[in-house]
Parts: C-alpha cells; structure tokens; sequence
C-alpha cells in the first residue's frame, strides 16, 4: 500500500460497525400484562410517590421555608387578590354571567391549582379569551332556550322568559340562572376533557401549539374581546351576535344604533379609560422600581361606584350597573347533563386553549427560575379547577400571563401566594361585594380593554417578526384573521392546520444539493455556498435534508436527477428510441441474434449516456453517493424511491451508495428490501451504505480504478 496523498485515501478500509441485536417484540398480551403490572402494583413507598405527586402541596409545604418566603408569598397574594377583584366582576361581563360568578371563579381556582399545580409562581384564574369563548357559548343557548336577549331583560332578571314550551318544563330558572347554568355545564365538560387527556398522558400535545400560533390566537379573540365591549363603553343594549364573522355584524350593530348611545356611559368610559391608560403606563415604566404595581383599576372602581351611586346614574341617565351582588355562597348543583351533547365540541375547544395556556406560562416561569413542572400533572390541575368550581356555579379559568407577571414581580415564592389570594377574595365575597352594585358596566368594559394592550402590542412585532422568520408571522397573520374575522374557535383549528401545512411545506421544498470536500479534512458541504470546495473524479457526491416519505419522493427524486444533470428515466426512453430507428432502418446484421443486437444497443446508449455526462464534468460520472444525515426517516415510499432510484441508474452504467444514515433510515431500508438478494447479499450490504461520505468515495474510487494503476492493493 502506497502513503502518497490520494493513493492512501483510495485504499483505506471503510468503516464497519457491528449492530446491537434487539430484544425479540413481545407478544402484545405480554406487553398489556408487564405494563398492567407495573403501574397496577402496589408498594407503600410506590403510593406515597404518587400521592405526592397528585398532590404537590403535600411535597412543598412541610419544607416551607417560613422565614424566607411567607413576607414575599403574603404580599405577592395580596396584591394580586386586590386585582382580581376589579377583573373578576369586569370578566364576568365578558363571560355573560353575573359579577358574583366571577368573584366565585377565581377563589375556586386559586385555592385548588395551589393544592394541585406544579408550578410556584403562575396565576390561575379568569382569562379574558376563555371568558369570550364561554360567553358566546352561552349567549346561544340562551337564544336557543327562547330567552329575550340582555338588552330587552337586563342581567339580572327573575322572570322566567322560556319560549317554548318543551325547556320550560326542563329549566325553571330565570336569565342569569340559565347563563351560569350552561356556562358550569361547559366548564365542566372542559375539565372532564383536560383530565382524561392527563389519565392518557397526552401532556404532549402543547408542543403543537407553537408561540406564534398562540400568540395569534390571543391576539385575534382580544380583536373580538374589544369589539364585544364597544357596546357598553356607548351605553348601547344591542344583543351579542352569534355565528361567523361576529366582528363585522357587532360593528353593523354598532353602528346601526349609534344614535341611541348613552352620553353617561360614553363620558364615564371616556373618563376612566384618560385615567387607566397612563396610569397603566406609569407602571410598566416604572415596574422596576415599584415594588408592587399601583391598584389604579381598584381606585377607579371604588370611585366610579360612588359617583353612580350618589349621582343616580341607573335611574337618573339609564345607565347599566352591575346590580345586586350576594355575600356569601350558593348550595353547590349538579351541570345540566343535557345540554352537554350542546356544548360537547366548544367545550373541547376551550379545554386545549386553556391547558396550553397554563402549560406554557407554567414551563416559561419554570425554567425561568430553575425547576420543572409535569405538564400531565398541569392538566390534573388546571381539569380540577374547572371541574370542581363547576358545582359551585363558576366558569372556566386558566392561567393568566398579566396577574402572573405581577405575581412572580411581588415576591411569590410557592403557591402560598394562591391561598393569600383566596382569603382576599373571600373577604370580598362575604363582606365588600353588596357595594359594587352601583358600578357602572361601562367601566367593567373599560377594564376588560385596558387589559387587552398587551395582546394588542404584538401588531408593533410584526416587522421584527417577519423579519426574523417569515413562516412563523405567516402563522401568526392566518390564526389572527381566522380567529378575528371568521370565527374565534375556528381559529384555533386553522393555526393548527396551517403549523402543519408549513411543516410540511418545508419538507417538499427540500432540495438535492451537490456537495464538495474541503481541502484540508473530510467534510463535505454544499458546493453553491461555500468557496475552495473539491469534487471528485468520476463521483458525484449529493444530500437530501428531509425525511424521505409518500409527500416528497416525488419531488425527491426530480431534484436529484436535476442536480446529477443525468435523468436515467429519459436516457432509457432514448435508448429505446434509438434501438426503434435502428430496426426502422433496417441495420440489423446477419448471424446475430436480438439479444446480441440488444447488448450492442445498450453499449451505444451507455456511450451516450457517457459523452452527455463527459459535457458537465471532463471525466464521466460513474457514481452517486448520497448523504442521508438529513433523512431523518423513510416510509414505504420513500424506501421504493430510493429503490428506484438505484435500479434506474444501475440501467445506465451508473452505482448509488448511501452514506451517513441513521439506525432508523437503515431498519427501514432493511425491511423495505432495499438490499436485493440475488445481486448485493449480505456481505453487499457493506457496499452499498457507508457510516461515513469519505468511505462512499474512497471504495467506488478504487473500483473505477483501472487495472494496473498504481493505487490498487498489492
């Protein structure tokens, strides 16, 4: 064997690996009998892991660190606590439910995801795209049921307004009592939902919902949110509209009946929103200086509440206010089952948006401050502070970007903070809330569209956002349209549906790239994009980076030809047409049989094939190597395009090798009979897929080298 620079590069061995024999599969009722053993056992130290688990509370609390953490806990659940009294009420109006009912959720919720969440800092409770969701829910089967829209009956009526006659004898209740009635039923539904997606353990399926597409969608419904709320900062009683495309009816709405705006509410909306929106901006300037944000949206209501009430706005100007709200709590009951078959489908709807919402605060805040949260067990928790409140009349919640910022900014250590929270607003329920009955609406609604600004902000991003990846604002666009001008739950599918198609999109835009060899090592890259590359005599090295399946092995296979500048399948239909003229000439020679006349064809086509191949490269390609690193996995069909591939150029002189692929690429290969018995065998296996490019060329080098040459084995 020669050392000289090339002469040892052509003789060296390539690289052979021997694989790991895998474990025989098991029968699937031995596989069904170890799994049942293994989570169905039952040890002591088994059942505290998982009681603990369940429950994470029982895990944290005894090393509560008292000291250090109950000043920040208690001061953070406070604060928050005094947000969410305003919110609660403002949401409620949103959800088209009773200010009571807001107050009942965010208690609920507070107490439970403290006892079960997994996270220490995110605020569960009322959000506003949940609460919009919810609403329109329940505004149809309000208007399904025969009830008189709000604007002809008032929020809280108690007279029965059933039209026919078959819900009468099924609902005994008036307006308000039918509302929380549906909108319990689809919490409950929701919960019922994100708890049998954590028994199945299907906490993976957030992973699906990228940042821009949730980004999207919260930015489209807050569109509607603010929409839905322009009727009450004018005073106007129109009933919500309900089907598609509800932004352009509320605005038809809006402005068919602009004449009838109430001048009270239009200048009580116009006053509070001069002072909330600077007084908004004050805080978020200054957020690093505060040690706790400003309750301006407490002080507004406390004031607004008192100018109402000794100023007669109800009965003097019409204005709507909030009315009379209980202290304490009602008897828990039973969802109405019947009307779950109604509410099935938007139920499941709101159950991914608020699990995926939890889910992502919860792990940005986690790895933030450096823990872990299970996402399985956010869905245990977040289904339970939707299913048990359901029984108490409330409606559904999740986490809240907004209330967990100023949670985490106040000093929250552990869920502590969540149970703070709930004696806050349990102090509310019981004692505070009978005085919020002259609040003006109006200034609920300005709450609510205050709030939206930060959702609102992210049309600022989108040149950033198109600037930095294209794909990910094209997401971004369709699931803000979709779920603002078409439909909010509609939405949510369409994002989904279009993450796929660009998913998929990019792998059938993957092209075969040529590849060259860098002077100095043997790495291979692409020819097109870098300077000083080599490519080799007689081979011609190529990649793929895409997996390799029923979508793109066409395309697949159309780029490669491309790129070799050689398509095998047109020189087979040359090299037929060539033998047709020959008999049509009558040019066959006597004494030789078709088969010989067959074979002299072929040589003449070869050669062609040869001169064609001599016009893109001085020397002839003989060989194709093709890095498979990018080919993350191969079905049926991409196997039998690679099959085909190879059987084609075989027919033109001319070998493909694999090189560089994965364990899964080659079990695949292995059971699609890409290695043809008869011509590769067992040991050709080795011949034809190489662990490294180099190997490739180095062995298709020394077989194209001709005999006597100086680079052979001795």
């Amino acid at each position: 064997m020669l050392h000289e620079d090339g002469a040892e590069a052509h003789l060296q061995e390539p690289l052979i690996l021997e694989r790991v024999e895998k474990e025989s599969e098991k029968k699937w009722y031995t596989v069904v009998s170890e799994r049942a053993k293994k989570h169905c056992s039952c040890s002591p130290q088994k059942a505290k892991s998982k009681i603990l688990g369940f429950v994470p509370i029982l895990k944290w609390l005894p090393h509560y660190k008292l000291r250090e953490w109950i000043l920040g806990d208690i001061m953070s659940g406070i604060i928050v606590g005094i947000l969410l009294v305003p919110q609660s009420i403002a949401y409620s109006l949103l959800a088209s439910q009773d200010p009571i009912y807001g107050l009942y959720t965010s208690f609920f919720s507070s107490i439970i995801y403290a006892i079960l969440g997994s996270s220490r800092h995110i605020s569960v409770g009322i959000f506003g795209v949940l609460c919009l969701l919810v609403g329109q829910v329940v505004d149809r089967e309000l208007a399904l049921a025969g009830y008189l829209p709000e604007s002809s009956t008032g929020i809280n009526n108690t007279e029965s307004l059933l039209a026919g006659q078959e819900n009468s004898s099924a609902v005994a209740c008036d307006r308000s009592c039918y509302a929380i009635t549906v909108g319990a039923t689809v919490t409950f539904t929701a919960g019922i939902y994100q708890v049998l997606m954590g028994l199945l353990q299907v906490g993976f399926v957030s992973v699906y919902l990228s940042d821009s597409l949730l980004s999207g969608f919260a930015t489209g419904a807050s569109l509607t949110i603010l929409t839905s709320q322009l009727k009450y900062l004018l005073g106007l009683k129109i009933p919500r509209p309900q089907g598609w495309f509800t932004l352009f009816k509320t605005w038809y709405g809006l402005f068919a009946n602009l004449a009838q705006t109430n001048i009270c509410d239009l200048i009580t909306s116009l006053v509070c929103l001069a002072v909330l929106i600077p007084a908004k901006e004050l805080n978020d300037r200054f957020k690093s200086k505060l040690k706790a944000p400003i309750p301006f949206e407490l002080f507004v209501v406390i004031v607004a509440t008192l100018a109402s009430h000794f100023g007669h706005f109800n009965s003097e100007y019409g204005s709507g206010v909030a009315g009379d709200i209980p202290t304490g709590f009602l008897p828990p009951q039973l969802p109405a089952w019947k009307l779950i078959p109604n509410v099935a489908v938007d139920a499941f709807s709101i159950a991914i948006v608020g699990f995926a919402i939890t889910v992502s605060l919860s792990e940005m805040f986690a790895k933030k401050h450096g823990y872990t949260v299970d996402a399985n067990q956010e869905m245990y928790a977040i289904g339970f502070c939707n299913i048990l409140p359901s029984f108490f009349r409330c409606f559904t919640t999740s986490a809240a970007l907004t209330k967990t910022l100023v949670k985490e900014s106040t000093g929250c250590q552990t869920q502590m903070s969540g149970l703070v929270t709930a004696v806050v607003l349990l102090l509310v329920l019981l004692v505070i809330a009978p005085l919020f009955y002259s609040l003006q609406k109006c200034v609920l609604a300005v709450i609510i569209v205050v709030n939206l600004r930060g959702a609102l902000r992210k049309f600022r991003d989108l040149p950033r956002m198109w600037h930095v990846n294209r794909i990910d604002a094209a997401i971004w666009l369709i699931t803000m349209a979709t779920s603002a001008l078409v439909n909010t739950e509609l939405g949510l599918l369409v994002g989904v549906l279009v993450s796929a198609f660009f998913v998929l999109g990019r792998t059938q835009q993957a092209q075969v790239l040529e590849l060259g060899r860098t002077p100095t090592r043997e790495h291979y890259e692409n020819v097109s994009s870098y300077h000083g590359l080599r490519t080799h005599s007689g081979v011609a090295v190529f990649r793929y980076g895409a997996p390799l399946y029923y979508a793109n092995q066409s395309l697949f296979k159309k780029s490669l030809y491309k790129c070799a500048a050689l398509n095998p399948v047109r020189e087979k239909a040359q090299r037929l047409k060539f033998k047709n003229k020959k008999q049509e000439a009558g040019e066959m020679p006597k004494g030789k049989s078709e088969d010989q006349l067959s074979t002299e064809n072929e040589a003449e086509a070869a050669a062609s094939v040869t001169v064609m191949l001599e016009e893109r490269s001085p020397i002839a390609v003989r060989s194709l190597v093709i890095d498979c690193s990018g080919v993350l996995f191969l079905d049926t069909a991409g196997v039998n395009a690679l099959k085909e591939v190879r059987k084609d150029y075989r027919e033109v002189a001319v070998e493909v090798l694999l090189a560089q692929c994965n364990t899964s690429v080659l079990e695949s290969l292995e059971r699609g009979g890409y290695y043809d018995s008869e011509k590769d065998g067992e040991v050709g296996k080795n011949n034809l897929i190489f662990f490294t490019i180099t190997d490739a060329v180095n062995y298709v080098q020394r077989l194209n080298v001709p005999n006597g040459d100086c680079g052979n084995k001795s």
